[in-house]
């Protein structure tokens, strides 16, 4: 809860309550969003402002099979009450499929870690076609030196190719103001306007397209 005080105390003036499903870690169901009502008593007012904030709820899927895609290829009910769909695949071929044919808003990559696969322009220009965003996992960063070094190489392979459509993720209040995240997006090789769309226009696209 402090946390999401925090990001409207900065002037955000949505925020996305993330459920995430791991299908590799047990078998899960897809569960009914929680209910803003539930965790705030009254919603935050942002900074600035007499509005009260929005709250979104999303979907995070990691998959690490091509049988975990089934579930976004179906009808199911309970997707259909998120407001974001996020994928998070674990191989080149699910990274694949997901940029090119599943129904979702976001793909997510953890830039942290040694990836097993290149970014190809083919899938990433067709996502980018289908209006959807790439976001970049990037907090473990800032704890150990090897993790920084794979953020920077990856996300800078990224940009080369997505035309800045990316988004940024981060759990931590330290790296979560504009100031901050802007001078991530310049490190990781966007220009300033592609800086401040990451963190300002492509969220709202995103949330648009879900």
């Amino acid at each position: 809860y402090s946390y999401y005080v925090f990001t409207f105390s900065v002037g955000y003036s949505a925020v996305a309550l993330n459920h995430v499903i791991d299908f590799k870690e047990k078998k899960q169901e897809i569960g009914k969003p929680v209910s803003p009502s539930e965790l705030f008593p009254s919603l935050p007012i942002v900074q600035g402002t007499s509005k009260r904030i929005k709250v979104l709820t999303r979907l995070t899927l990691v998959v690490s099979d091509p049988s975990h895609c089934n579930l976004l290829r179906s009808t199911s009910a309970n997707i259909r009450l998120y407001d974001i769909i996020a994928v998070f695949p674990k191989t080149e071929k699910l990274f694949h499929i997901s940029c090119t044919t599943l129904d979702v808003d976001l793909v997510c990559i953890n830039v942290t870690e040694k990836l097993p696969f290149y970014f190809r322009r083919p899938p990433v220009n067709m996502a980018i076609d289908r209006g959807i965003y790439f976001e970049l996992l990037y907090t473990p960063a800032i704890k150990d030196s090897t993790m920084r070094r794979y953020t920077i190489s990856n996300a800078i392979s990224l940009m080369q190719i997505c035309k800045g459509k990316v988004s940024s993720q981060s759990e931590s209040e330290l790296i979560n103001s504009v100031e901050i995240l802007l001078e991530l997006g310049l490190l990781f090789g966007l220009s300033e306007s592609e800086a401040k769309a990451a963190v300002s226009t492509n969220c709202r696209a995103t949330m648009l397209h879900g």
